[in-house]
């Protein structure tokens, strides 16, 4: 029977055989005590969902931890909570089971990460094996606000600056897709103060590349030397290189045309080929070949890692501070040198951005004096030394 609940009579209750028995208060309706067949003794709140009508209990806390006064106006605050359209137990439960940054970063390597380029995928997943799930795994995606993002990246940008802003990259589309699919409103990332980043302009020098081609037909991996010379005539990207088949090479009319998923822009890419190029190709390749241009060891795929070729390859070539990526810019500019456009060398390296293009800009400066010099002799005025002054007609009426 509901009775007036006191500390006196919670204490005074007894304990049913088996199970438990709830004792309900008179003075605020659905408010009441369990006590189990053990003894143990507990405050409960039954009450109705508005929206749906569903019948929950709510428990409070346990005696005498929590005291009848202290437990009596909790159960009025739920209820309050409630007769606004609340629903504390459904709350609770969908907090406990709201997705965590460890699940999110499992429905973003199935649903996402899959889908790019091989090298990015690595890159991805080291984000977030090393840095993301170590430091922010066991947040609830709603929990995580920009104070965990910034204080993630100036961790990170103690060791290695450049890391710190390429893993907050990772985040910011993590939890851009996290929206997308309603599991928070907004992208803590965003405010974020990335580190500056200088773009590189490391090229091959002539002396260097005379070094580097000696050092290419001395090395002891034929076809890690060949990927590299084909990077070099073509200022493909390395994941283009080492993913190409021969399906995508005419080699009659000397073309290649990349497909979309092997490409950064994400679209088939069509560029003509040197001599050169395919000449290296001519070699390469064997009467009815049609799988990998550079097969792995199982011959199931293609190669993946050349940088300990490459690293052997620039010490033999006596040549520091050159990466394989860099290849790709010595191509670039030695078309801008040559005094091709910028749009025409950004159509050959596949750039999607003018302004990716631009950097190579500089290295017009000495086609154009060539050509500016060679135009200011042509139309430069005689002086009297040189030559007649040309006398013109008075005008009439003078």
């Amino acid at each position: 029977m509901p009775q007036r609940l006191t500390d006196k009579a919670v204490r005074a209750l007894q304990p049913p055989t088996q199970g438990n028995r709830i004792t309900y208060d008179t003075e605020v309706l659905g408010f009441g005590t369990r006590i189990t067949a053990g003894g143990a003794r507990a405050f409960i709140l039954n009450y109705r969902v508005k929206a749906t009508g569903l019948e929950r209990r709510c428990t409070i806390g346990s005696f005498p931890d929590w005291s009848v006064s202290a437990a009596r106006e909790e159960a009025k605050r739920l209820k309050r909570q409630v007769d606004s359209g609340g629903d504390p137990v459904g709350d609770l439960k969908a907090s406990r089971d709201a997705p965590t940054v460890t699940d999110l970063c499992a429905r973003f390597e199935t649903e996402h990460i899959d889908k790019l380029r091989r090298r990015s995928q690595s890159e991805y997943r080291k984000s977030i094996r090393n840095e993301i799930v170590p430091a922010l795994g066991k947040l609830k995606v709603a929990a995580v606000d920009f104070e965990h993002v910034d204080r993630l990246h100036r961790k990170i940008s103690q060791r290695a600056p450049i890391r710190a802003n390429r893993v907050t990259a990772v985040l910011s589309k993590m939890f851009a897709l996290a929206i997308k699919w309603r599991l928070r409103p907004d992208n803590p990332c965003k405010g974020v103060q990335r580190n500056r980043e200088q773009a590189r302009k490391r090229y091959l020098t002539p002396d260097e590349l005379d070094r580097l081609t000696i050092a290419l037909a001395e090395h002891p991996d034929p076809q890690g030397a060949d990927i590299f010379r084909l990077l070099l005539l073509t200022g493909a990207r390395r994941s283009e290189v080492l993913s190409a088949k021969w399906e995508q090479f005419d080699l009659e009319d000397g073309v290649w045309t990349k497909p979309a998923m092997s490409t950064k822009q994400n679209a088939e890419h069509r560029i003509p080929l040197s001599a050169p190029a395919r000449q290296l190709l001519a070699r390469l390749h064997r009467d009815g070949e049609k799988s990998w241009l550079f097969p792995g060891r199982s011959g199931q795929h293609h190669r993946i890692n050349i940088d300990r070729s490459w690293s052997l390859i620039c010490k033999t070539a006596s040549i520091s501070g050159l990466r394989i990526h860099d290849l790709r810019h010595s191509y670039a500019s030695t078309l801008a040198g040559a005094g091709f456009s910028l749009p025409t060398i950004g159509a050959l390296l596949g750039h999607s951005q003018p302004k990716t293009t631009a950097r190579y800009a500089h290295l017009f400066d000495d086609a154009l004096r060539k050509a500016t010099e060679r135009a200011g002799a042509i139309l430069a005025p005689k002086t009297k030394s040189e030559g007649k002054v040309t006398k013109f007609p008075a005008r009439a009426g003078k």
